[in-house]
């Protein structure tokens, strides 16, 4: 009995390394390992936290917040901020990096940008870019195991073994990467291109994002800063698939003072967009230039 027990563990401990290893020599061309494989800059985004201690609006959510606010916009207007924003961002991600670095981030304000797709997500792309840039964390541990996913399991084990080797000591991110340049203070300029239409869904909320979303809510309010809730303006085809509109809007309506901007500016497809739910630059300084306006006056 003994032996066999010794066997059993024996293979336990030759079946993982096997499998760390395999992650590792399969690491660039695994669909299932998501290490670095993230659009949004998010290692250089965090790594810039400590150069924005005390600024105006702090910027937190999706693709929507770093490549919808930028930075530049608001500093010309004399408001300082920084985007905490970071691909595929959901609200259980928003609370992890709030509970994180809200401490080391005196605002004034924070907008927090809000979406139908945030809520029905389940923030796997996002959870990845997090591990594969943050220090590891029981927190990030949890928010990984909670995740019940194969490829967030392969990329926290993968993170943690190049943290372990210490391959990562000298990374440093280029500033732009394909078409996306990163400007300081955590916005992403997108070269401008063509319109290009992509497929859509339709979005259910999901309960765990909504639970996530009232601890933010809660913690913001509970050290008494301004929470502005703002929903980014996408293309018409990509909003007309949104389902209860109306109701969404009310439901954000009932945590804080609430902006859906699909609603507010008139934009057009073709012109102000460079996909189905992202802004390009001219359609982001059209949003910015609304928005200054409005928490302004």
């Amino acid at each position: 009995m003994k032996q066999f027990i010794k066997n059993i563990v024996l293979f336990g401990v030759f079946a993982s390394l096997f499998y760390v290893l395999f992650i590792s020599i399969t690491e660039k061309h695994n669909p299932n390992n998501m290490y670095k494989k993230q659009a949004g800059h998010m290692h250089t985004r965090l790594s810039e936290i400590p150069k924005y201690p005390k600024i105006d609006i702090l910027f937190i959510g999706s693709s929507h917040a770093y490549r919808g606010f930028d930075v530049r916009i608001f500093n010309r207007n004399n408001i300082s901020c920084f985007n905490l924003g970071s691909s595929g961002q959901t609200p259980i991600q928003s609370l992890y990096l709030l509970e994180k670095y809200l401490d080391d981030i005196e605002c004034e304000k924070i907008v927090f940008e809000v979406s139908p797709q945030a809520f029905s997500s389940d923030g796997i792309e996002s959870i990845s870019d997090i591990i594969s840039n943050e220090k590891t964390d029981w927190k990030l541990v949890k928010m990984g195991i909670d995740s019940e996913n194969l490829k967030v399991f392969n990329t926290l084990i993968y993170a943690n073994l190049r943290r372990f080797l210490k391959l990562d000591t000298n990374f440093s991110e280029e500033k732009t990467i394909g078409k996306d340049t990163y400007i300081s203070g955590g916005f992403v300029e997108r070269q401008k291109q063509s319109f290009k239409p992509s497929v859509s869904t339709s979005y259910e909320i999901k309960q765990p994002q909504l639970a996530a979303f009232e601890k933010v809510v809660d913690i913001i309010k509970g050290v008494g800063i301004e929470l502005v809730l703002v929903q980014a303006p996408v293309t018409l085809a990509e909003y007309a698939l949104y389902k209860s509109n109306e109701k969404f809007d009310a439901l954000m309506s009932t945590y804080s003072d609430y902006y859906n901007f699909n609603e507010l500016i008139s934009l057009t497809d073709s012109v102000h967009f460079y996909d189905s739910h992202h802004l390009n630059q001219s359609g982001v300084e059209v949003f910015n230039e609304a928005f200054i306006e409005l928490i302004t006056n």
